[in-house]
């Protein structure tokens, strides 16, 4: 609970000190109120305290709150020469995605889904304006209006829902619906049924797995790219945690009934991520169709249930997010330097900035599975997941997905290191360097040594 409070009281000292014009004070502020969160996950490591029967702070939620922490302050990072200089709204995008930030802490610690729907709608209403928050600009505007009526339509699934769900059981607890269904297998309301297939189609949609995917391409590339990166990186790895929570934990005596919509879901995501990847020339977008591969990759955890398939999605997410904050931050870079996001605009990045097209090309690496990096221990982990029931044609159809994802990975190295491009230097700020230079360590550091935090949850 302290972590929550921290987070929400730094929003709005922030937002303050933005009333007040201190704008020297925004960041530092939001760094402090992070790091003071992160210390308070440190110290409540093993505890496993309940809230008052809603929330659940285990060491699951504290392993994925940890990440979400750390992901946001590198994110925070970003934000050195982000803004123009006579910009109004500094305050408000930093209080925005702290509040965002507190309903995600909120997500993958429920363990009432009332606080499930209450923690993705404080997520999701903050990104609906993050989304939109240039207001002059048009693709701002349609990724806003798209991204508000998809996400309305998708919770309209999960209450829905819920709904069934309470209607069977007569309660919201998790522990008191696993209890029913163990002690009435045989006798399950037929209500039950649809609700866990309503609650599937609502979290696949917050996590744009396919078929619901749809929203993701347009709405993170017309976004800021700034809250691009939060969306495509601690946002999916919330929407994970919470999914996890709910069908590895509390439904798994129902898994032989979701697992055929799921493998469904999972293909199709799969496919059409990785090949409609092949086809984009801006790299903005190709991010967001690499974002819905992944999320085929992370459901492989639900696949086959074990006792690692907690730590195989951390494992995964972690991997994920800190290559996936690189990729956006050499991209915010080369667009403030070109204009333009295409792949074109990397022509020659190797020569023009060595540091920033090695860190690029680590991230790249690791998004493609590429042995001795955290992406290629994530794969692996999660196809030896799925191999304990010797699910072989489900693994050979995902790794020949992730053999069509070598190309569009690749196609941004080899633009980087074997064409002509600008003959501008491209200047890399302080804080972008910790960033790059960071992640790219932690990406490497786990692909040599995963088990540092393989056995955490």
């Amino acid at each position: 609970m302290n972590i929550i409070i921290t987070i929400t009281v730094t929003a709005l000292v922030v937002l303050y000190a933005g009333l007040f014009k201190a704008k020297k004070a925004l960041l530092p502020l939001t760094l402090l109120g992070l790091l003071v969160s992160l210390a308070f996950v440190v110290t409540a490591w093993d505890t496993n305290q309940t809230y008052y029967g809603m929330m659940q702070m285990d060491n699951f939620a504290l392993a994925f709150t940890g990440l979400t922490i750390a992901g946001t302050f590198l994110i925070f990072l970003l934000t050195q020469n982000y803004f123009a200089a006579n910009s109004e709204n500094i305050a408000e995008y930093f209080t925005l995605i702290l509040f965002a930030l507190a309903g995600i802490v909120i997500m993958v610690s429920y363990k009432n889904m009332s606080m499930l729907f209450i923690g993705l709608e404080i997520m999701s209403v903050s990104l609906y304006i993050l989304a939109g928050i240039r207001k002059s600009n048009f693709a701002s505007n349609e990724a806003s209006l798209k991204y508000f009526l998809m996400g309305a339509f998708s919770t309209g699934f999960l209450l829905f829902g819920i709904t069934l769900i309470y209607g069977a059981t007569g309660s919201f607890d998790l522990d008191t619906i696993n209890q029913y269904l163990v002690g009435n297998y045989k006798a399950i309301s037929p209500m039950f049924y649809p609700g866990v297939i309503l609650l599937m189609i609502g979290l696949c949609f917050k996590i744009g797995a396919a078929p619901f995917h749809f929203w993701t391409p347009d709405v993170y590339e017309g976004a800021p790219t700034l809250i691009t990166t939060f969306m495509s990186t601690i946002v999916k790895t919330a929407g994970f945690a919470a999914f996890l929570r709910l069908f590895a934990g509390t439904l798994a005596p129902l898994h032989d009934f979701w697992l055929p919509p799921l493998m469904g879901i999972v293909c199709l995501t799969l496919l059409i991520g990785n090949v409609t990847a092949l086809f984009q020339k801006n790299f903005k977008r190709m991010l967001a169709y690499s974002s819905i591969s992944h999320a085929g990759y992370l459901l492989f955890s639900l696949v086959t249930l074990t006792a690692n398939s907690s730590g195989n999605v951390f494992v995964y997410a972690t991997a994920y997010t800190f290559a996936t904050i690189v990729a956006f931050a050499v991209l915010i870079l080369v667009k403030q330097k070109t204009g333009n996001d295409n792949f074109e605009s990397f022509n020659g990045l190797a020569k023009r900035n060595p540091l920033t097209a090695l860190m690029l090309t680590v991230a790249m690496l690791s998004l493609a599975g590429i042995p001795l990096t955290a992406g290629f221990i994530g794969k692996y982990l999660m196809f030896v997941n799925v191999m304990t029931e010797y699910q072989v044609y489900l693994v050979a159809f995902a790794i020949l997905n992730a053999l069509v994802g070598f190309y569009y990975y690749f196609k941004v190295i080899v633009a980087m290191y074997f064409r002509d491009g600008h003959e501008t230097q491209l200047q890399t700020p302080f804080q972008y360097q910790v960033v790059l230079i960071l992640s790219a360590l932690i990406t490497l550091f786990l692909g040599i040594y995963p088990s540092v935090i393989l056995n955490l949850i």
